[in-house]
């Protein structure tokens, strides 16, 4: 289970009073709110987590539990009744007296919620599995055109990571056994990896496509032509269709964005056609587009 920093995601101190938290949340809410942001998928994901974090800190029994247990807050009365468990059997086992509980009573309740198991040869001590740790990797569009390796440094670590092509922003992946070291021989947690992705390119990307406006003069909206169009490897010729209107789209099919963990496969790129009508005429082209109208 990763985990969440509530007070964080809302903004707020550990000490943060009711009111506070109240506050908080009804600013965040109002900014990530699915009605302001349509079609926001980060701005959905964001407004969810918001929300999962008022619903445990607005509550003082669930808050008092989030603040012992961390991440396995809603398994607290579990963990107390087991760990309870466990000294009784251990305050009996030493008397001689085996009849009420046993080991397997709670070793596998330890086994789920933190990967590790009781042992009779460390003195009845739980493996806890470590902590997860989060991070946040900043990039640019252009850095994720491409599949590529980037050595993070965590907890004075460095971990050599693969980048595959088609990450999206908000992603999170998941670096198996680089969080924090377990306890009493338990596994280590694992590291989650979250991307934020800035686009700095004059492209718009919605999942694996990618969307470009184009100018494109009268003259050849009207007559046809060729013009030389940016992808985001390279450019295109295209074939203007005489009498083009304004805000036609072109689709180029597999020039767009790399699909994640697809080798080879390719989203496609919209090219909308931004008519440009000419301004300062000469006094011939004035002439010239009055005949036009006559012509109409």
């Amino acid at each position: 289970m990763v985990f969440i920093d509530y007070y964080k995601i809302l903004g707020v101190a550990k000490n943060a009073s009711e009111k506070d938290i109240k506050k908080a949340y009804r600013k965040l809410a109002r900014k990530y709110h699915p009605d302001l942001n349509p079609n926001d998928k980060v701005a959905e994901k964001k407004f969810k987590k918001i929300n999962e974090a008022n619903e445990v800190l607005s509550n003082p029994n669930n808050r008092k539990k989030y603040d012992k247990y961390g991440e396995h807050w809603q398994n607290a009365e579990a963990y107390e009744k087991a760990k309870q468990q466990q000294q009784y059997s251990q305050q009996h086992s030493a008397q001689g007296d085996f009849g009420a509980y046993s080991e397997e009573d709670f070793s596998d309740f330890f086994e789920s919620m933190f990967g590790g198991r009781s042992s009779r040869t460390q003195g009845r001590q739980a493996k806890f599995r470590g902590q997860d740790f989060n991070a946040q990797l900043q990039l640019d569009l252009k850095d994720v055109y491409t599949t590529h390796k980037r050595t993070l440094t965590v907890n004075n670590k460095n971990i050599r990571i693969t980048i595959p092509a088609g990450v999206e922003n908000g992603q999170v992946i998941k670096i198996k056994g680089h969080g924090g070291k377990g306890i009493n021989g338990g596994p280590n947690g694992d590291l989650y990896i979250q991307f934020s992705i800035i686009n700095s390119t004059p492209f718009k990307r919605d999942g694996d496509n990618l969307y470009i406006s184009v100018d494109l003069d009268l003259y050849k909206a009207l007559l046809g032509g060729e013009i030389t169009v940016n992808t985001f490897d390279g450019k295109v010729k295209l074939t203007v269709k005489p009498e083009t209107q304004n805000g036609t789209k072109v689709k180029l099919k597999g020039k767009g964005f790399p699909v994640y963990k697809k080798q080879g496969q390719f989203g496609d790129l919209y090219v909308t056609y931004n008519i440009k009508t000419p301004t300062k005429l000469s006094a011939k082209e004035k002439e010239l587009f009055t005949e036009l109208a006559k012509l109409r």
